[in-house]
């Protein structure tokens, strides 16, 4: 065998017992103790076989921020990180999942006895995102969450927002109350006069027909400020 070949077949070794050992680890001792690199490797296992792909991993967090960026990123976004369409798609689907099992979790469940939750998957679903979007959560008279959307998308720094179009869809579907949160893409949540006027605004609307604005959720990504806590509500 050549000394070309050796290094070659060496390499290959390699990387197929990594790729053995971190299987292993997450057997016998569970993901609690693999890094998030290490995670992100395991999931790009699947889709690309025969490569050495912890390198990839390391980039991909640094290039989204973190684990949660990287599984919140856009298929674009992932493609412009060097990844093949698919291996983009097949992230994508695994943000989308575990999104949508977080919501599962609050869904039709009384909304402030879990108050966590509702926190955890607002910043799943919001802090990484790249553009502001105003997102809604209504709840039935007992507190229970009966649905929950994105009702505007903006630009890095704003969202038009319009109370009538909150007012009608609460009404759509038969709420009685309703969360509001949106991202700063900026990273700051602190309040702006826009968003306590918009806040008061959507407040005012909503009072004459008895539903009531529980609370606004800022949304970054290392913090979420509420307006309640800040006695803004």
């Amino acid at each position: 065998m050549s000394d070309r070949a050796e290094e070659s077949s060496r390499a290959k070794a390699h990387y197929e017992g990594h790729r053995d050992r971190l299987r292993a680890r997450l057997i016998e001792k569970g993901a609690e103790t693999l890094a998030d690199y290490e995670l992100l490797e395991l999931l790009l296992f699947t889709s690309i076989p025969r490569r050495d792909v912890k390198p990839l991993a390391k980039k991909l967090i640094a290039d989204h921020k973190d684990f949660y960026g990287v599984l919140t990123a856009s298929h674009a976004q992932l493609t412009a990180s060097g990844l093949s369409d698919n291996t983009a798609c097949f992230l994508c689907a695994v943000g989308a999942a575990g999104l949508r099992s977080r919501k599962k979790s609050i869904i039709n469940q009384p909304i402030l006895s879990s108050w966590q939750r509702v926190v955890d998957y607002c910043r799943h679903a919001m802090a990484h995102e790249p553009k502001e979007q105003f997102r809604l959560m209504f709840l039935d008279r007992r507190n229970r969450l009966i649905a929950e959307e994105v009702q505007q998308r903006g630009t890095i720094d704003h969202a038009p927002v319009y109370p009538r179009e909150i007012v009608q869809r609460a009404l759509e579907v038969g709420a009685g109350a309703v969360v509001l949160a949106h991202n700063h893409p900026s990273g700051d949540v602190t309040p702006s006069h826009a968003d306590i006027d918009m806040t008061r605004a959507i407040e005012a609307a909503c009072k004459p027909l008895g539903i009531l604005v529980h609370d606004h959720l800022i949304i970054g990504q290392d913090d979420v400020a509420s307006f309640k806590a800040l006695g803004l509500l």
